[in-house]
């Protein structure tokens, strides 16, 4: 399937929305601050400004909700584990994940995890696949910045996070040269 439109619908924080009732498929992105979960959905739709990437990680301190071919939300989750940001800001950060992974009843929802591939999967990520497999979600792993590793340390990489993640699904890619879209789409639209 290929994204023919993209747009920015709103920002949610904890709290009753509407947009969270509708019975469209969501996709939620998450991360760290700083993989470039941006500059994938940014790629992914084909679209260089759409989600906005800030040089200053941690930045984003909503859930934005961006509608896909009129059909199916890509929803844009702030990242997690900002070192710089108060123990205060990266609670109020991690709350807001949290309610819309647990809390939330949503119908129709898939995960896209994105790590950074040249640094694999921290003790965050860690956890928050601990999160995600304990509340039943099913995600695949997009370890981003591939472009970044050598040819000879791809292999090992994938290895190391495969067995880190138990089996998860990994996916490299590149939002610099979109090696790798077309089997996230193809996960994220076909299963």
């Amino acid at each position: 399937m290929s994204i023919k439109s993209a747009e920015f619908v709103k920002g949610v924080v904890i709290g009753a929305d509407r947009i969270l009732e509708e019975n469209k498929l969501q996709v939620a992105f998450i991360g760290r601050s700083n993989v470039g979960k941006s500059s994938v959905i940014n790629s992914l739709v084909g679209r260089k400004k759409l989600v906005k990437s800030s040089s200053t990680p941690g930045k984003t301190k909503e859930i934005n909700f961006f509608l896909i071919n009129e059909k199916i939300y890509f929803v844009d989750l702030p990242g997690y584990g900002f070192a710089k940001a108060s123990f205060e800001q990266r609670e109020k950060i991690r709350q807001l994940i949290l309610w819309y992974l647990i809390s939330v009843e949503i119908a129709n929802r898939k995960i896209v995890m994105i790590v950074d591939a040249r640094v694999g999967l921290t003790k965050l990520d860690l956890e928050m696949i601990d999160i995600l497999n304990e509340n039943g979600h099913e995600f695949i792993i997009v370890a981003n910045k591939e472009d970044k590793l050598k040819r000879s340390e791809r292999s090992k990489k994938l290895k190391e996070i495969y067995k880190k993640a138990g089996g998860k699904k990994i996916i490299f890619y590149s939002a610099k040269s979109g090696e790798g879209k077309n089997e996230v789409l193809a996960s994220i639209f076909n299963g």
